[in-house]
């Protein structure tokens, strides 16, 4: 039986990973795409809400916040602003750009070079920083050149408003595509214990020490409640599903960074106390067997 529960700092019981290999972060993270509303669209049904989640996220323990442009749109970005400005000195905060939204649910790749310079300055304002410390293409546009996208990015990072720059959502060729522009600090493509389309990529990033961060980390709901094809080894370990996923995911491999994100301070608390969870292989292999791998 484990015995978990959210005090300050637990956050740092999930290690330490080098985002870019300078910026130390806890690895148990926080995704802010659903402070939002629905559809990823406009404001917050809970606006104080979303604000004491990102201030009770800091206060156990997480470094690292993942957000994007197209998160309200802007409105993410306000909101972390809003709820942890001045920041704390070992808070990293990563946000994204390449796509325009329309509406609710609705996202469109843009990767023009004056659309993502654009975007970044937008989110230097929204977020109320000099320099954002990870700026992630959020999709690859098909339509423009690779060179043309990234290349706006190596710009705006001369020009010191980017430190590292991330991809979101490619496969291995494509992330050796873009190192042979820039260094490339971390990959964030989908990726759960039910879902590992990913694992050539997680696999090349941990063998060059890029951060790997896994969007819906613990799937789609289906690893969640009692119908979770976990619950029986989540009961036996005193946990929850959703917690035994994000162990799952920290026991992985150690440039795994899940950021999994909440509306609700107690879904916060319960996701991140999953950094005191250890697994031992035997755990970790019937895990395996259970999801099919």
């Amino acid at each position: 039986m484990t015995d978990v529960h959210a005090t300050p700092d637990i956050a740092e019981r999930s290690g330490t990973f080098a985002l870019g290999g300078d910026l130390p972060v806890h690895r148990l993270g926080f995704g802010a795409m659903r402070i939002v509303g629905e559809g990823v669209w406009g404001p917050p049904r809970d606006r104080d809400e979303a604000l004491a989640v990102l201030r009770r996220a800091v206060e156990l323990g997480v470094t690292f916040i993942d957000t994007a442009d197209s998160y309200g749109p802007q409105i993410s970005e306000q909101l972390i602003r809003d709820a942890l400005r001045p920041y704390p000195d070992d808070l990293v905060i990563g946000t994204k750009a390449g796509f325009a939204r329309t509406g609710p649910g609705r996202w469109h790749v843009l990767g023009r070079p004056e659309y993502l310079k654009q975007q970044v300055e937008l989110s230097l304002r929204n977020l109320g920083l000099e320099r954002i410390d990870l700026l992630q293409l959020h999709r690859i546009d098909p339509g423009v050149p690779l060179a043309d996208q990234l290349g706006a990015l190596v710009e705006l990072r001369e020009e010191g408003k980017i430190r590292h720059i991330g991809l979101s959502e490619v496969t291995v060729d494509e992330l050796s595509a873009a190192r042979a522009i820039t260094p490339v600090a971390s990959v964030q493509n989908q990726y759960a214990p039910s879902f590992r389309q990913s694992e050539d990529v997680l696999e090349q990033c941990e063998k060059d020490a890029i951060a790997f961060l896994p969007w819906a980390p613990v799937g789609r709901g289906e690893l969640a409640g009692a119908e979770s094809p976990l619950a029986a080894v989540a009961a036996e370990h005193g946990v929850t599903p959703v917690q035994l996923a994000l162990a799952w995911l920290l026991h992985r491999s150690p440039a795994m960074l899940p950021i999994p994100g909440t509306s609700r301070v107690a879904h916060l608390e319960e996701n991140t106390a999953a950094a005191a969870v250890r697994l031992s292989e035997e755990e970790t292999e019937r895990i395996d067997l259970l999801l099919g791998s």
